[in-house]
């Protein structure tokens, strides 16, 4: 048996010999312990786009629209995106200045204030029935007497928010035109930090009168009727720039590009047109600065009136 395996063995050998190449040098194997292989470093996780909100455009009781357009942007970025909420546009533009959030949906009025303050960037604008204006609407319970805004001098009234354009400079631009101030007109004032809230102060009795963001009031009376329907609209101020979607200075100059991009172009993906449909928006268009003149003009004749 030795010897069978002994030939067996040397028949191998002979035949390998055979089939290499007479200067086939023999492979170095290298048997000794090899080193650990230095593990990959760990990927750094993607830092979210931090977007203000506030009900600007669709009132508290659209929020969902605003959840489904966070995730359409982040699908259409690639990165995550973060909504953050805040009760006032005062806290929003502060957290713009400081970098606290990199974009906001914020008011007209706000917005005239941030860029004159801290250069806040305008990325886009909603069109709402084709325009990109909006109004202030002056409202009272459907059942006063009251039919001007004159005639709610000595009631009570319902403001939005100290740096609302139509929940507060508005207004207290219409009184100024009467001579008068909000202090010396109404007998009792409110601050509600909702254009919603202020629909339903009116129409629960709350407050005789309020002054509310006419997008607000048309989608609130499309969408939720019964919220707007002990409500009336006594008064409809002059076209002001539509509330506008922005960024803080000094945001990463590609992310803000693909942004807007993402933005001007959300009406031509089905599931975009369903987002915008729900928020009543035909689409958004490139901001014009030029569209909010007009608030700049009213802040220049109210501080006018009030060096007098």
């Amino acid at each position: 048996m030795c010897f069978r395996r002994s030939l067996s063995y040397l028949a191998l050998l002979v035949l390998v010999a055979a089939c290499s190449p007479d200067d086939q040098q023999p492979v170095k194997v290298n048997l000794s312990p090899s080193a650990p292989t230095a593990a990959a470093p760990a990927e750094t996780p993607v830092k979210p786009l931090r977007i203000g909100m506030g009900g600007i455009i669709t009132p508290k009781e659209g929020y969902r629209y605003y959840q489904q357009l966070q995730g359409y942007l982040s699908q259409q970025l690639g990165q995550p995106v973060q909504l953050v909420d805040r009760s006032n546009y005062e806290e929003l533009n502060r957290l713009l200045q400081s970098g606290g959030i990199d974009a906001a949906f914020v008011c007209a009025g706000p917005y005239v204030e941030g860029k004159q303050q801290f250069d806040m960037q305008l990325i886009a604008m909603p069109l709402v029935n084709g325009k990109s204006v909006y109004h202030a609407y002056i409202i009272v319970h459907k059942d006063s007497p009251i039919q001007k805004l004159n005639q709610l001098e000595g009631k009570s009234f319902a403001f939005t928010d100290p740096k609302s354009n139509s929940g507060k400079l508005v207004p207290t631009y219409m009184l100024a035109q009467l001579k008068t101030t909000p202090e010396r007109f109404f007998s009792r004032r409110i601050f509600t930090y909702g254009h919603d809230n202020s629909i339903k102060a009116v129409a629960e009795r709350h407050v005789d009168g309020a002054s509310v963001d006419s997008l607000i009031w048309d989608y609130t009376a499309r969408k939720y009727p019964h919220l707007t329907a002990n409500t009336r609209v006594i008064a409809t101020s002059e076209p002001y720039g539509i509330p506008p979607v922005v960024v803080r200075p000094g945001i990463d100059p590609a992310l803000k590009q693909r942004l807007q991009q993402a933005l001007l172009t959300v009406h031509q993906n089905p599931e975009g047109k369903a987002i915008l449909d729900g928020m009543l928006i035909d689409r958004f268009v490139p901001g014009d600065d030029r569209n909010y003149d007009s608030i700049r003009a009213m802040n220049r004749w109210l501080a006018t009136q009030a060096a007098r």
